[in-house]
């Protein structure tokens, strides 16, 4: 169990972290979110000792980190760590050998990930010769080579086509079933949502919201509705006591209304505007989570949403 208490970091007068506190457990995914800025890189680089932070500590197990447990540990930066004239095999190996692998095994994992992620007709490749997803796919090795017991992933999903996302989708869930603990950064929450066991929102250096994505909707004090009408959607306005937005397309509306609404008065007040053909009450989404976690004080598209 990789945990983080009372972390925080300033650089000058910029607050990059302010008290973040976290853990994350074997065996799950942990989806660490936030908008630009709200310090996950900084903790990340914590956790490797690139970052020292003023206060706080950070723990494994519930010992203090040193170079010995780190060395366990594996980190794919959102910046490519790669050397871009080294063969990708060669290039495993050393980065397996800079974790205390011995060489031959060492040879041997380097080939075995390159195949396991359809790249072994590239081992011999440079890796600036590869594509930017298939890159992407050396680094995610380059941090699973040396089979460590934690695995931080910043933006791992980043330009990757939907075959590359699925192949390292399957990766991380089996990683997880072996009982590895993994953290990623990530801003495309529809992969989160689908992936992660656990979530952590971070806004300006501080958690704002944690839990399983179960526990996180059900405690939200909002509820998506959408009603699907007979024609075009009316200009229809949810009896919330308060006014919601209402986003309409076609002969859809979308609305989030707080929670104490009662659901047959919100849909006798849609029949009423005209007639309705469907009707769901729904705990909000993951972006819906997000964007209340943070007061909306972040443009949707910053993260996108």
């Amino acid at each position: 169990m990789l945990e983080l208490t009372g972390l925080r970091r300033h650089y000058g007068d910029v607050i990059a972290l302010d008290g973040l506190s976290f853990v994350a457990r074997p065996g799950r995914l942990l989806g660490f979110l936030g908008p630009n800025g709200a310090g996950k890189t900084t903790a990340m680089r914590s956790i490797f000792g690139l970052v020292e932070p003023d206060a706080g500590t950070v723990t494994w197990e519930g010992r203090p980190l040193d170079a010995g447990l780190r060395r366990t540990f594996g980190y794919m930066p959102e910046q490519r760590g790669l050397y871009p004239k080294m063969k990708c095999v060669d290039q495993l190996t050393y980065f397996a050998r800079t974790h205390g692998v011995a060489p031959t095994v060492a040879r041997r994992s380097a080939e075995e990930w390159l195949d396991r992620l359809g790249l072994s007709d590239r081992a011999g490749d440079a890796v600036e010769n590869l594509s930017h997803g298939n890159q992407q796919r050396v680094q995610l090795a380059a941090a699973l080579v040396h089979q460590p017991q934690l695995l931080v992933l910043d933006e791992p999903f980043s330009g990757l086509d939907p075959l590359g996302v699925a192949s390292m989708e399957e990766v991380l869930r089996a990683e997880a079933a072996n009982g590895r603990t993994i953290i990623f950064s990530s801003h495309q929450l529809d992969l989160v949502e689908a992936l992660c066991d656990d979530i952590v929102i971070v806004h300006r250096g501080r958690e704002v919201l944690a839990g399983t994505l179960d526990e996180l909707r059900a405690a939200s004090e909002h509820r998506h509705v959408v009603v699907t009408f007979a024609g075009d959607a009316p200009d229809w306005q949810p009896p919330s006591g308060e006014p919601v937005e209402v986003r309409r397309r076609n002969d859809t509306a979308r609305a989030l209304v707080h929670a104490s609404v009662h659901v047959e008065e919100l849909l006798a007040s849609a029949r009423a505007a005209a007639p309705v053909r469907g009707f769901s009450w729904e705990p909000p989404s993951l972006s819906e989570l997000f964007l209340e976690a943070v007061n909306g004080e972040v443009d949707p598209h910053e993260v996108g949403l």
